[in-house]
């Protein structure tokens, strides 16, 4: 049976981890691994996910399935999250699946039954998963011009440009917020031009939502998510609630579509609910009625948004110490843009060559295009940091 197969690639980050937990050096540095740190370099369990826990384990009575949809409290309180009052919600459907991963999965599956071998844009470069989830699924993959290496900015005007060549039938695969690699993100005004340009060409926006408050805030980390569900007559959001919660291993998220009216959203639903049901019969709901505990009690849900805060600020300042400190070591604007990325992770642009100098001398660990994990930055080590990053580019 399995004597025609050949060793699959490895995946590069996992890797990575192997590499950064053999090095022996106290002063290593992991860059690398896409999970929040706090000061002491622990990925926390936030207090309000541990009382909603405390609260569920209390007072749960039953583990029976909750059906193909999942936790039903938790999709009203996460359309609320994102979508607020931007769209009626007689066209909105919602499903928990395992993780952003999961819903992207649901959906491009999805979008393979409605327009089978459909093209799929997205961003160059994106999340290393996007490209083969949508082949796996039966879709083509195109890009769309987005990272300009030598601002480390949005190459807006071409992005825009090649948008408005596409088509109906045509899907486009956004970051709703904190791009992921760059770090580079479009302004409120560029979301009101991207919106225009899929009302005029009638492509699919698919937007994957997995850092909602990560970046400057639920409201403005909403606003490109919610001008484009308002604008448009269809749209698709993987959302996911591994890094605003915390639940990383809890494989929480949902697979939101919006359609033209009631009657086409629930057809297309049941395809949705169909492809689940063939597939993973129905999701996990612990870390799903975590989410639904904390947003449907006031005093967890401002306990949560604080702490969600204070993640998010702790990042920013670390943005603005790593490039206050190159600048203040080589009288360079350089690495100015870190301090205006917005999320986890700034693709710092170095080749190759950098980025093995950097861990072969001085044990800082990132991924192979540079992209870096800001939050994994050790609070006493920036200055380090800064030497090293200038040393591997002289």
């Amino acid at each position: 049976m399995f004597e025609s197969l050949t060793k699959a690639p490895g995946d590069k980050i996992l890797a990575l981890m192997g590499e950064y937990a053999a090095d022996s050096r106290p002063t290593k540095i992991d860059l690398g691994v896409g999970v929040y740190k706090d000061e002491k370099g622990v990925t926390p369990v936030m207090t309000s996910v541990r009382k909603a826990e405390e609260r569920i384990l209390s007072s749960e009575k039953t583990k029976t399935y909750l059906g193909i949809a999942g936790n039903k409290g938790y999709g009203n309180a996460v359309l609320d999250l994102v979508l607020a009052k931007s769209v009626d919600r007689a066209r909105v459907r919602i499903a928990q699946a395992p993780g952003g991963t999961g819903s992207l999965w649901v959906l491009m599956q999805l979008i393979n039954r409605a327009r089978p071998g459909a093209t799929v844009y997205v961003s160059d470069p994106t999340w290393a998963n996007h490209n083969p989830i949508a082949i796996n699924s039966g879709l083509k993959v195109a890009t769309y011009p987005y990272f300009d290496a030598a601002t480390r900015g949005v190459k807006f005007d071409e992005m825009l440009a090649a948008l408005d060549k596409l088509g109906a039938g045509d899907v486009v695969l956004l970051h709703g917020c904190c791009h992921n690699p760059t770090g580079a993100n479009l302004t409120d005004a560029q979301w009101d031009q991207v919106a225009a340009s899929l009302v005029r060409t009638g492509a699919l926006p698919f937007i994957d939502l997995a850092y909602l408050g990560f970046g400057d805030g639920i409201e403005p980390d909403a606003y490109g998510t919610r001008k484009i569900v308002s604008s448009v007559p269809e749209a698709l959001i993987a959302f996911s609630g591994s890094k605003n919660f915390g639940l990383y291993r809890e494989r929480v998220g949902a697979a939101i579509l919006i359609a033209r009216n009631a009657e086409q959203a629930e057809v297309t639903n049941s395809q949705l609910l169909n492809i689940i049901r063939g597939a993973y019969s129905q999701p996990p709901d612990h870390g799903a009625e975590i989410i639904r505990t904390i947003l449907d009690d006031a005093a967890l849900r401002a306990e949560w948004e604080t702490e969600l805060a204070a993640m998010r600020n702790r990042m920013i300042s670390l943005r603005e110490k790593l490039s206050a400190a190159i600048r203040e070591r080589s009288n360079s604007t350089d690495f100015d843009f870190v301090a205006g990325h917005r999320g986890m992770f700034s693709l710092l642009g170095l080749t190759n060559d950098a980025v093995e100098h950097l861990k072969a001398a001085n044990g800082v660990y990132m991924t192979g295009d540079s992209r870096i994990n800001v939050a994994g930055i050790p609070e006493d080590r920036v200055g380090d940091l800064a030497e090293a990053f200038l040393s591997a580019t002289r």
